[in-house]
């Protein structure tokens, strides 16, 4: 297929602001109708009421969060950690370590995305070592053999590209150095640690994980034996502190201007710390809308949750596409006005082309009250 050629009729209805996400008529509320994602044709509705302000929500749209951090039981091989959501297109699975992995292991699966939410430690690989700490990324390419040595314990968000690749956003307009440069980005080390490493020439054994089963492949060695390397594909480190967010003082910019990775049935995007639009008509929290072709989760590393209550780091939310969703009812009290100049979050978003399936991880931490959070229907019921 081509390029779309959507059917469009732009045109302006009722009583409706004619710039999206700012100078919305007084007392009301936008909701935002979009086609994949963000990246598509959008229709912006002005409401009355909070689109959210339901009484009561049955049925499996229902929205959903979970817990993560309650997940305690610590696993040496990531590939018995549980999973928490699933499609054809990703496995995402939420990982404790506390002790160095006893082996290597290897996705035969596909291109492996860790962030680390808690906790520090080497990463030994054919390539060399990489140390890693809270707030990073480590992209592992499809095949690398792998370990972890924990020197504080771990707690990892793994999101795996099944039977594809992760690659970089094109950032367009603002160059390939804006959000982060590539020169942030860290390569493993053949270093003095390595061949430390290479030193323990034990047997060892590698979980490969191909089509979900696990296989064991014996060495009577060590076989993160290699003496260099050269060439474009390595694993990867990129921390959040070192992204740098697109910017609009009159406009509040969509999820999709946060996109960190890509995949060819998702996108991972970050949201980092950035100052609060200024213009007076501006939106100054996230809007209302529905993603009807994508499914949404997020996942709560660190910081000040400004638009959602009750929700703590190492918490995940899943809203299920076609689920409208946006700010909670108090946050609506400074959709225009913000007491604070910037916000202060980390976060990953997850948005997958495909609905995603729960995993018993998920559901033995599943807080069943989340759908309730939007009742409030009025910022000052709310106060």
């Amino acid at each position: 297929m081509g390029k779309r050629n959507w059917i469009s009729a732009s045109r302006h209805e009722g009583t409706a602001s004619r710039q999206a996400h700012a100078d919305m008529p007084d007392g009301t509320y936008e909701r935002e109708m979009s086609k994949e994602g963000f990246f598509g044709p959008a229709a912006f509705l002005h409401h009355k009421r909070p689109p959210t302000g339901w009484s009561t929500f049955e049925g499996p749209l229902r929205p959903r969060a979970f817990d993560l951090a309650a997940l305690n039981e610590a696993a040496t091989s990531p590939w018995d950690a549980p999973i928490v959501l699933h499609n054809k297109a990703t496995e995402v699975r939420f990982w404790k370590l506390d002790t160095p992995m006893p082996g290597l292991a290897r996705n035969g699966d596909g291109d492996q995305l860790l962030f680390v939410h808690q906790g520090a430690a080497d990463m030994f690989c054919d390539f060399g070592r990489l140390a890693v700490e809270a707030g990073d990324y480590v992209y592992i390419p499809r095949g690398t053999m792998w370990r972890l040595s924990p020197s504080d314990p771990l707690s990892v968000l793994m999101i795996e590209a099944t039977n594809t690749h992760y690659t970089l956003p094109d950032k367009g307009l603002v160059g390939p150095h804006a959000i982060f440069d590539p020169a942030v980005l860290d390569a493993p080390q053949m270093d003095e640690a390595f061949r430390a490493h290479q030193a323990e020439d034990v047997e060892t054994r590698v979980a490969v994980k191909k089509r979900g089963a696990v296989s064991t492949i014996t060495y009577p060695y060590n076989p993160l034996d290699a003496v260099g390397w050269h060439g474009e594909l390595s694993p990867v480190r990129l921390n959040v502190k070192h992204i740098r967010p697109l910017m609009s003082h009159r406009y509040h910019l969509p999820p999709s201007a946060h996109t960190t990775f890509l995949s060819d049935r998702f996108v991972v995007c970050t949201f980092a710390p950035r100052p609060f639009e200024t213009d007076p008509g501006a939106l100054k929290v996230p809007f209302f809308h529905n993603n009807d072709d994508y499914d949404e989760v997020l996942f709560y590393h660190a910081g000040d949750f400004f638009s959602r209550d009750d929700i703590d780091a190492g918490m995940m939310t899943f809203h299920p596409s076609g689920f409208t969703h946006g700010p909670h009812p108090k946050a609506l009290k400074n959709m225009l006005s913000q007491p604070k100049p910037a916000t202060n979050e980390y976060a990953v978003m997850i948005d997958t082309r495909d609905p995603l399936d729960v995993g018993e991880g998920a559901a033995a931490v599943e807080n069943h009250a989340y759908v309730n959070s939007w009742k409030t229907r009025t910022p000052e019921a709310a106060e």
